[in-house]
């Protein structure tokens, strides 16, 4: 547990990112059980959902605004309840990523006591494990590698001497070259000793050794390296003997040596001196003794050139303590500088970047002094002159102690925390790239990510739900966005409880509408600008005309105008998929609108006002009720501070609140939409398998051409036969035989575009005679389809004329002309052999036949022709006419007479309008059209019918039709 602990904390930083990104604890982190967090989980959104369910009923609220809001409420309860819960298993997955990548130090935290947090505990523990195993591996291949350098490079050295005949083969350049084969067969022994650092106890072999033995041998092997130095050594006393492994500490003097000559410049003198306990300072070494071999020479002795070893005036006097001996050794080189001198000894620590080497050697140094119970330093030269002395003291009678583990037998090192080995991938690294070079998305309100913000890189549930399929966003936070939708909610609740679709309903429109296109990525586009010019006019109708029926297709219309201008589709499939991926936004949005809440949390004064304003106002509630019920004059004191409040906007309460979540739901879901719209261009249905021979395509079409050309000559039989043709052969009347086909021959058209759409699919067009075969075919049928489009809207017409017209008869006649028309887009896209467009075009032409429509006030339209067929046959349904809406009241208070005229507005279904033209709900609910019969109304004066007058009026005039 203590590698554990020490692996947690040299991870802490690195996994505090990502504990603080998946926010505190969840309201569950003290169940100790994971199913029982998924029952009170499921307990908890069933409640909330049936809390809501039943205020919303009781309220009378409908239901398709109750279900909405009541699967969203329990939506978020369910995140809210759930928060915490996944956070270990996707601190995991990214962990496991990381090891994946050679990364053994990731921390998964958790705050729970379940069996996942235990899950955490384990992975953590395994990861410290293996971050040790792997740790160990690397520093036993560098220490190797590092430790065998300096013994083959001498003996190298020596043997291409004796090959060029420098050296003559004597016995001592033969001793020494079995002292370096004899190093290295001890090095490759301490393999096994250098594997038992994790454990931190190294057997040393402590013998007595003579010091100046000790000392001369290492300066003798560090001379056959050839290193163009000089070397003096002293040790005071000459017959010094401690208690040391010589073995170990042979390798503290080479490295030291080694050290001091890469730093000394070519010629540079590299001084050794050993002192033994209480020895102070430097002494003087009188002439005339030489020491050619740099072998240990007494107190006093003269070295090579007969320059004197410094004394105690050149530098500062440091005794050594007792009990204690010290080696040091001075180089020539530019010295440690300041505030380095202690990083030297750590793994791949360096004084400069001039020395060469590997950085490894000085802490091997410091870990074989600290098994002996002793210390290296590095200090300036004591007398002043520039280099580096290193300074070795160790006990004479030493205890065996456990090293350092940050040198080499911990973690990574302390001081770098942040160089973590790690294997590329080309996945990986291509990731990385491509997302260092993206280019950050100009979007307003929302804090980008790009080369100037941070990356996004918290993973999420629902990111993993949608894949690929719809990335994560490039944005981090979207307050602006986040406090727009509330805005247009808290208004749609202001303006349109109790009031008639209106004047209210186009300022949520246009608000909501703005908000959108202002956070769209395509705003820009020709697309997205026609689209809202589209938009905006349909929705104008909702203030230009009373008739409930045209806000709902106005409404559907410009959904999935806005969906495919926010999504930038433009072929079937794409444009089919925007109106579901807005239903989707209110579930991908979640991280985002996670994130854009906890950017708020660290706001210092925003939600502590609003958690003082709502418990100061719950206490008011609570506490004001029970004493203003409990006590009579209280009870009226609080009657006459509190000021009157509007009943009916009580009433509605619940209403409004609904509607509120329930606007800004949908506004908020538009705007994560126009920020991160999905790849929908990317869908494609499955592949076309195109058959091989054109006959298998060809010949089911041919069958189709054949039924729709019998239907031709049986209409043409009809028309040149005259009515008492059809009587004859059906029994009908003509106005009967044409009413009965109208639906099928809908469906037919209909059908007919499914059947050149498949056609299309599975037709080989390789060479000039497929090509030229499908052209004609699939031209044929859509000609024909022309003829039975003309068909059925001369039937309908016919049935109008015989039976009267109505508001479903027009719009069925205008979908049958609209269909007319997307045969003429096929048979253009046919002619090109391309059809991106047609969707697109047919979405426009749609949206605008729809204006048309909306602009031409169909239930006037159809009122004045119903009252023109009753001045010409005296047959009228007043039941039907009874049941237009307000744009019809001008046209019946001015051409029926006045009785009749008084039957039908007396059972019109919207009830009576105010002679101001704005209703009895006040400016939210103006609307043109019922501006215009309040007016009509009272300028004609009708007759006032009571209810049982108005219930004897008669309901058809002259022959009653179907």
């Amino acid at each position: 547990m203590a590698g554990a602990d020490e692996a947690s904390a040299a991870v802490d930083g690195a996994g505090a990112t990502s504990a603080a990104a998946d926010g505190p604890p969840g309201p569950l982190a003290g169940v100790g059980s994971v199913r029982a967090k998924i029952g009170l989980l499921v307990a908890g959104s069933i409640l909330a959902a049936v809390v809501v369910l039943e205020a919303g009923r009781g309220a009378g609220v409908p239901a398709w605004l109750t279900l909405p809001v009541t699967l969203a409420v329990a939506l978020v309860v369910t995140q809210w309840m759930a928060r915490g819960m996944t956070v270990p298993l996707r601190e995991m997955t990214r962990a496991a990523d990381r090891m994946a990548a050679g990364d053994y130090r990731s921390v998964v935290r958790s705050a729970g006591r379940d069996e996942v947090a235990r899950l955490a505990e384990a992975f953590t523990r395994m990861g410290a494990d293996l971050d040790r195993a792997d740790t160990t591996r690397r520093q036993l291949l560098e220490t190797v590698s590092h430790e065998l350098r300096t013994p083959l490079a001498a003996q190298r050295a020596l043997l291409e001497n004796l090959v060029d005949g420098v050296v003559q083969p004597d016995d001592a350049a033969l001793q020494n070259a079995l002292a370096q084969a004899e190093r290295l067969s001890d090095l490759v022994a301490d393999l096994l000793d250098l594997s038992r650092l994790e454990s931190g106890a190294v057997p040393l072999k402590l013998t007595p050794t003579t010091v100046a033995d000790l000392v001369g041998s290492a300066v003798a092997e560090a001379q056959v390296g050839a290193r163009p130095v000089v070397h003096r050594t002293a040790v005071t006393p000459a017959d010094l003997q401690v208690q040391v492994d010589p073995a170990r500490l042979s390798q503290v003097v080479g490295n030291l040596l080694d050290n001091a000559a890469r730093h000394s410049p070519a010629g540079g003198t590299v001084t050794v001196r050993a002192s033994g306990p209480g020895a102070v300072g430097w002494s003087a070494v009188p002439d005339g003794s030489a020491v050619p071999d740099g072998s240990a020479v007494p107190d006093g002795s003269a070295v090579p050139d007969g320059s004197a070893v410094p004394d105690a005036s050149d530098g500062p006097a440091d005794a050594v303590a007792a009990g204690h001996w010290r080696l040091e050794v001075l180089d020539e080189g530019p010295g440690i500088p300041p505030g380095r001198t202690e990083a030297v000894f750590t793994r791949y620590g360096r004084g400069d970047d001039e020395g060469g080497g590997t950085g490894l050697g000085l802490a091997i140094a410091r870990w074989i002094c600290e098994l002996h119970g002793g210390s290296v330093s590095a200090h300036p030269r004591p007398d002043g002159r520039p280099g580096a002395c290193l300074r070795v003291d160790l006990p004479v009678q030493p205890v065996v102690a456990v090293p350092r583990r940050d040198v080499p037998a911990g973690g990574r090192e302390a001081a770098d925390p942040s160089a973590v080995p790690v294997r590329s991938t080309g996945s990986s690294a291509s990731s990385v790239s491509s997302a260092s070079s993206a280019q950050a998305v100009s979007t307003p309100g929302a804090s980008p990510v790009g080369p100037a913000g941070p990356a996004v890189t918290d993973a999420h549930a629902v990111d993993a739900l949608f894949g690929t399929a719809w990335p994560g966003e490039r944005v981090r936070s979207a307050p602006a966005q986040l406090v727009g939708a509330v805005a247009v909610g808290a208004l749609a609740a202001l303006v349109l409880p109790e009031h008639d679709l209106g004047l209210g309903l186009l300022l949520v429109l246009l608000s909501g509408g703005a908000l959108v296109l202002w956070s769209s990525v395509r705003r820009g586009t020709a697309w997205t600008v026609l689209s809202a010019g589209l938009s905006v006019a349909l929705g104008s109708l909702v203030v230009l005309r009373a008739a409930e029926w045209l806000p709902v297709l106005v409404l559907l219309v410009v959904g999935v105008l806005v969906t495919t201008a926010l999504t930038g589709a433009e072929r079937l499939l794409p444009v089919l998929l925007g109106p579901p991926a807005w239903v989707l936004s209110a579930v991908r949005g979640l991280p985002l609108l996670q994130r854009t809440l906890a950017t708020t949390r660290g706001h210092r004064l925003l939600w502590p006002v609003v958690r003082t304003v709502v418990l100061s106002a719950t206490a008011l509630v609570v506490f004001g009720g029970l004493f203003a019920s409990g006590d009579a004059v209280f009870g009226a004191w609080v009657d006459r501070l509190l000021p009157d409040v509007d009943l009916a906007l009580a009433d509605t309460l619940v209403m409004r609140a609904f509607l509120w979540f329930f606007v800004a739901g949908v506004v908020l879901a538009a705007t994560y939409l126009a920020l991160n719209p999905p790849p929908v261009e990317r869908a494609n249905a499955p592949a076309p398998r195109r058959v091989t021979r054109p006959w298998e395509w060809a010949v089911p079409v041919g069958v189709v051409v054949a039924v729709l050309l019998g239907f031709l000559v049986a209409q043409a039989s009809a028309m040149w036969g005259g009515h008492d043709f059809v009587r004859r052969s059906t029994g009908l009347t003509y106005a009967e035989y044409v009413h009965q086909g109208f639906a099928q021959l809908t469906v037919a058209t209909a059908l007919t575009l499914l059947t050149i759409a498949l056609a299309v699919r599975v037709a080989p067009r390789s060479t000039p005679a497929d090509r030229l075969l499908l052209r004609l075919l699939l031209g044929t049928l859509s000609l024909l389809t022309l003829v039975v489009v003309a068909s059925a809207l001369f039937r309908m017409s016919v049935y109008q004329q015989a039976y009267g017209y109505t508001v479903t008869r027009v719009l069925v006649d205008l979908f049958e002309l609209w269909l007319g028309l997307l045969v003429v887009m096929v048979m253009v896209a046919g002619i090109r052999l391309s059809g991106r467009w047609v969707p697109r075009a047919a979405l426009v032409s749609g949206a605008a036949m729809l204006l048309v429509l909306g602009l031409a006030d169909p239930e006037a339209r159809v009122a004045e022709a119903n009252i023109g067929r009753y001045e010409q046959t005296g047959r009228l349904d007043l039941a039907y006419l009874a049941t237009l809406g307000p744009d019809a009241t001008p046209v019946v208070a001015d051409r029926l007479p006045a009785d009749l005229a008084a039957c039908v507005l007396a059972n019109q279904r919207s009830g009576s309008v105010s002679e101001t033209g704005t209703g009895t709900e006040g400016v939210w609910g103006w609307n043109l059209g019922r501006a215009r019969a309040a007016s009509a109304v009272a300028a004609a004066d009708p007759v006032d019918l009571a209810p049982e007058e108005a219930s004897s009026c008669p309901v058809v005039l002259g022959e009653e039709g179907p």
